[in-house]
C-alpha cells in the first residue's frame, strides 16, 4: 500500500465509513483515487457523491450515486443550483493556496452538518523540502502556509471545530464540526521572536 493509498484509507476512509446515507462533497478529481474511495462508500451506505472540477472527468466512472460538475469550486452562484444544502462530509483536494483554501472553508462550512467532516488534502510540506524525496518549491511553500493559515483559523474557531493532522505522504487535516458559526481569522501572536526566548537560546548554547 502506497503512502498515499495508507493516508486515504486511515485518515479518511476508516472516518467516515460509519456514516448512513452519506451526502458527500470533493473540489478536485484527478486520478479519481479519493473518488472511487467515495463511490464504493456511497454504493454501500446508499450515499450520494457531488465532484467538482475545472477538467471534465465525466466518464471516468459510470454510477447513479455520482453527480459530476465541471466548474471551479468557487463558482458559488453556478454551483448553489446544482448541489444540496447540507453535506456530511466536505474533500477539498483543488488549489492548495491558503487564501484558496480559508475561501471554500468559510463558505462551505455552513453547509456542513453538526458532526460533518471537512478534510483538507496536501497540508504537510516535508516531501517538498529541498533535497527530500519530492522537492519542489511551490508544494513546499504552499502547503506551509496553507497549514499555518488552518492553525490561525482554528485559533480563531476552537469552539467551533476540532482540528487533526495527519503526515502520512503530502498531509491531510480533518475538521470535525461542532458548531454553525466560524469567526474572522486573526494573527496568532507566539514568542518565537522575544528577547526572552533569543536569551533562552543563547543560555542553551552556552551551557553545550
Amino acid at each position: 500500500m502506497t503512502n498515499y493509498n495508507y493516508k486515504i484509507k486511515n485518515f479518511l476512509e476508516d472516518q467516515i465509513k460509519h456514516i448512513n446515507n452519506p451526502i458527500i462533497i470533493e473540489f478536485g478529481v484527478k486520478e479519481g483515487r479519493s473518488t472511487k474511495m467515495f463511490l464504493d462508500l456511497c454504493e454501500k451506505k446508499d450515499g450520494e457523491l457531488f465532484s467538482i472540477d475545472v477538467n471534465d472527468y465525466s466518464k471516468l466512472f459510470n454510477s447513479k450515486k455520482w453527480n459530476f460538475i465541471q466548474s471551479r469550486d468557487d463558482n458559488f452562484d453556478y454551483l448553489e443550483k446544482k448541489i444540496p444544502k447540507n453535506f456530511d462530509v466536505i474533500y477539498l483536494d483543488s488549489l492548495h493556496e491558503p487564501n484558496h483554501v480559508e475561501k471554500i472553508f468559510f463558505y462551505y462550512f455552513k453547509k456542513l452538518k453538526i458532526n460533518g467532516y471537512f478534510f483538507i488534502d496536501d497540508i504537510s510540506w516535508l516531501p517538498y523540502l529541498k533535497n527530500s524525496y519530492r522537492n519542489s518549491f511551490y508544494c513546499e511553500i504552499n502547503n506551509k502556509e496553507t497549514f499555518n493559515r488552518l492553525l490561525s483559523i482554528f485559533y480563531s474557531n476552537e469552539d467551533n471545530f476540532d482540528i487533526d493532522f495527519n503526515f502520512t505522504s503530502s498531509g491531510i487535516c480533518k475538521i470535525t464540526k461542532k458548531r454553525d458559526n466560524l469567526n474572522s481569522v486573526k494573527e496568532i501572536k507566539t514568542r518565537e521572536f522575544s528577547l526572552k526566548n533569543i536569551l533562552k537560546k543563547i543560555c542553551a548554547k552556552i551551557k553545550k
